[in-house]
């Protein structure tokens, strides 16, 4: 599969994202954007989990690669946890190359995955968690729609919780 826009290209993930996927694993300051632990292992042993894990179907959440119209992977981004029955799922982005930062990518990234997911899901409703000191995120997430509906704290981290329902996103278009 793959959604192309003016400026990127979310495709499905494949096992040449590795070595970069890794690269923004191990790298301490990304994985504390992500409230995530640093990555210690080696990295063939983290290609055979990511090759394993890309092989896997998975019914209720989808990885795609973030490209660059030229082909550079500078990200990831997913929807996961997706509960038909309550009509919701969660959604996450990580622009991991830093040239990319703060140049409308992850709005660009984050308002083609919702098109996605409210055209081709049942999805009536889209939320996240963002570290509640990460501004930066936040403020991409408001460009795109999303508003703030609560708060939580999880393993030492407080997070603030933001959705988009699929009435607002059509308002938006």
């Amino acid at each position: 599969m793959m959604i192309k826009t003016c400026r990127i290209v979310l495709r499905d993930k494949d096992p040449s994202d590795a070595w970069d996927d890794y690269s923004w694993e191990t790298d301490p300051e990304l994985a504390k954007l992500d409230a995530a632990p640093v990555s210690f292992i080696s990295y063939s042993q983290y290609l055979v989990d990511y090759t394993w894990d890309l092989r896997t179907p998975r019914t209720t959440s989808r990885q795609f690669a973030v490209d660059t119209l030229d082909g550079k992977h500078i990200g990831n981004c997913s929807y996961y946890n997706l509960n038909t029955s309550r009509g919701e799922a969660e959604m996450g982005i990580m622009i991991g190359d830093r040239d990319y930062w703060n140049k409308s990518y992850g709005v660009d990234v984050i308002s083609s995955l919702l098109d996605h997911i409210f055209q081709h899901t049942k999805v009536d409703r889209v939320h996240l968690k963002t570290l509640d000191w990460n501004a930066r995120a936040q403020k991409c997430f408001r460009k795109c729609g999303f508003a703030e509906c609560g708060q939580m704290s999880m393993d030492g981290y407080s997070f603030m919780l933001m959705e988009i329902s699929r009435k607002e996103w059509e308002k938006k278009l």
